[in-house]
């Protein structure tokens, strides 16, 4: 339902159409209230999550209908708000790099956290940034969200080195990206979409991550921790959520001098 929606209007429309979807939350949150599911970013308890993906590899029972988060938002989010500093209410500046709109809207109403969105496309940022040269000054960022962006970035290291270069010494940043159980594998020979659909999953991927994506951000600068969604959720409660066990953040610090 919801990829159909988002294959049907343009993408400058999109803010508007998710505008819309969460001023009727409260009678989205009384049409799909049940105890199957529960979203822990919105916090909402649901009968059942909604269908993702086009028809040919649909999965069912992923999207929360209230704030439309995905498997990896809602680990994401877990894993911000039990391992990380970012709500302690202190002064922070964050970095979000392809915002998604289910974090926008808690971010923008959390106390001490003033938040730079950023995006080259994406009608929901608030600047237009290339992560592989980002136009701010070194040491900008207490706090840098970067989620599946960088299997998109044909220049992965130098983005890499970018984001180190604008977190402060003492900040942090959370990286997902896609993972595969085999060592990172690209070709920038390989354009036809179909065949990048095949190899990386997606049209518009240019490689696809092993756990061996480590060593490029710990090269670098960052030391990097891998977090696994089964460490932070019991067995349970990663049914409940709809979080995959084996799906995982990088927590990267770049360490004071």
């Amino acid at each position: 339902m919801v990829s159909r929606i988002k294959a049907w209007l343009p993408s400058a429309a999109e803010p508007f159409a998710i505008g819309v979807w969460y001023f009727f939350r409260p009678v989205v949150r009384i049409l799909f209230f049940g105890r199957a599911r529960h979203c822990p970013v919105c916090r909402s308890h649901c009968r059942k999550f909604l269908a993702h993906g086009p028809p040919s590899r649909r999965v069912r029972d992923v999207v929360c209908p209230v704030c439309l988060s995905h498997p990896r938002h809602r680990l994401a989010w877990i894993f911000l708000t039990t391992r990380t500093n970012l709500l302690d209410g202190l002064a922070k500046t964050v970095l979000h790099f392809a915002p998604e709109p289910a974090f926008a809207v808690v971010l923008r109403r959390a106390r001490g956290i003033e938040t730079v969105s950023a995006d080259l496309d994406s009608p929901h940022a608030m600047v237009k940034l290339d992560i592989t040269r980002i136009d701010r000054t070194t040491a900008s960022f207490d706090v840098i969200l970067c989620s599946h962006v960088l299997e998109h970035v044909p220049a992965d290291r130098e983005a890499m080195r970018e984001l180190f270069r604008v977190l402060k010494p003492g900040g942090w940043a959370m990286i997902q990206v896609p993972i595969s159980s085999k060592p990172t594998f690209e070709d920038p020979s390989i354009t036809d979409p179909a065949e990048r659909e095949r190899l990386f999953w997606k049209t518009d991927h240019v490689r696809l991550y092993g756990l061996d994506i480590s060593d490029r951000l710990r090269a670098a600068g960052f030391e990097v921790d891998t977090v696994f969604g089964h460490e932070l959720v019991e067995p349970s409660g990663l049914a409940q959520a709809g979080i995959y066990p084996k799906d995982l953040v990088f927590h990267c610090r770049k360490r004071v001098a």
